[in-house]
């Protein structure tokens, strides 16, 4: 005799209540969080399309719109500082991954005398920002401009080596969590084939680990793309002057401020940030966790 197969329970159904002791207070903390993030946004394109260049007449959203504030900035040094924020950026993203890299390789890879020695100095170094020492840089910078001036102040290339030695710590340590994911079976495999040291980092490492490479290269381009205090100290002349800086500028005197360019400037800075983020945002979720769970 065939028995009948047992019965399914009916799905409960969906109270108002439950739903919102469940799913419901969810939605609701991330509408107030979106609002909450994005209002700021709103409110600085809307002063960017007012001609009236204050903060105070913004507050009618879009109550003007207008293109003057983003044409004036043609008659200003603002393009002069994309063009020098980029290439610092860059630079120091490019540099940073490449130093990095190599130096987590060999702290994943080779054994040598000093270095767990080398490992603690950088989480320790990690730990002060680099904005401590800018008097000891900006004091190191001036000597070393009386002997080649092209490393010393006012200068773009002090700027990135500046940079590139305040970043090389907290990234080596960071990636080499990542490298240590990497089995080291591929590399005696390598070996066997007849590849050398060089071959298999290039070939082989570097292609794996590509997803904190992205990440390291995209913190380190924001990073440097926003920061104010050392670029500050460093670049003097207004034509060598980073966005941060000249920005900055033109709202530093209250009496003078001019909102509405300093809102147009903004909005356009927030794009090169805004496209690379997308641009890499496969890699930013298994970079950051991958080399965090085995070092």
């Amino acid at each position: 005799m065939a028995t009948s197969a047992p019965a399914v329970p009916a799905r409960r159904r969906m109270t108002p209540r439950r739903y919102m002791s469940e799913l419901g207070w969810r939605h609701l903390v991330g509408v107030v969080a979106v609002v909450y993030a994005g209002f700021p946004l709103v409110y600085v394109i809307s002063a960017s399309l007012s001609e009236r260049g204050t903060l105070t007449g913004s507050n009618d959203l879009f109550s003007q719109v207008s293109i003057a504030n983003y044409e004036a900035l043609g008659d200003t040094y603002f393009w002069t500082w994309v063009a020098n924020t980029l290439i610092i950026a860059v630079v120091t993203g490019v540099g940073t991954v490449l130093m990095g890299a190599a130096a987590a390789y060999a702290f994943s890879r080779f054994r040598f005398s000093g270095r767990r020695a080398g490992l603690t100095a950088l989480l320790i170094i990690q730990m002060f920002p680099q904005m401590l020492a800018f008097v000891a840089i900006f004091l190191l910078l001036l000597g070393i401009g009386n002997v080649v001036p092209e490393l010393g102040l006012n200068s773009k290339l002090a700027l990135i080596c500046v940079y590139l030695g305040g970043a090389l710590g907290v990234n080596t340590f960071l990636m080499y969590g990542f490298f240590n994911t990497v089995p080291r079976e591929l590399d005696e495999a390598a070996k066997i084939d007849g590849a050398t040291h060089g071959q298999i980092y290039w070939t082989i490492i570097l292609r794996l680990v590509s997803p904190i490479l992205a990440v390291v290269g995209l913190l380190s381009f924001i990073a440097t793309f926003g920061e104010f205090i050392i670029a500050r100290v460093v670049l003097q002349s207004e034509a060598n002057w980073t966005l941060a800086v000249g920005l900055y500028g033109w709202v530093s005197a209250l009496l003078e401020a001019n909102w509405g360019l300093f809102a147009a400037g903004a909005v356009i800075s927030a794009l090169p940030v805004l496209a690379l983020f997308l641009f890499l945002q496969k890699y930013i979720v298994g970079g950051l966790t991958a080399g965090s769970v085995k070092g």
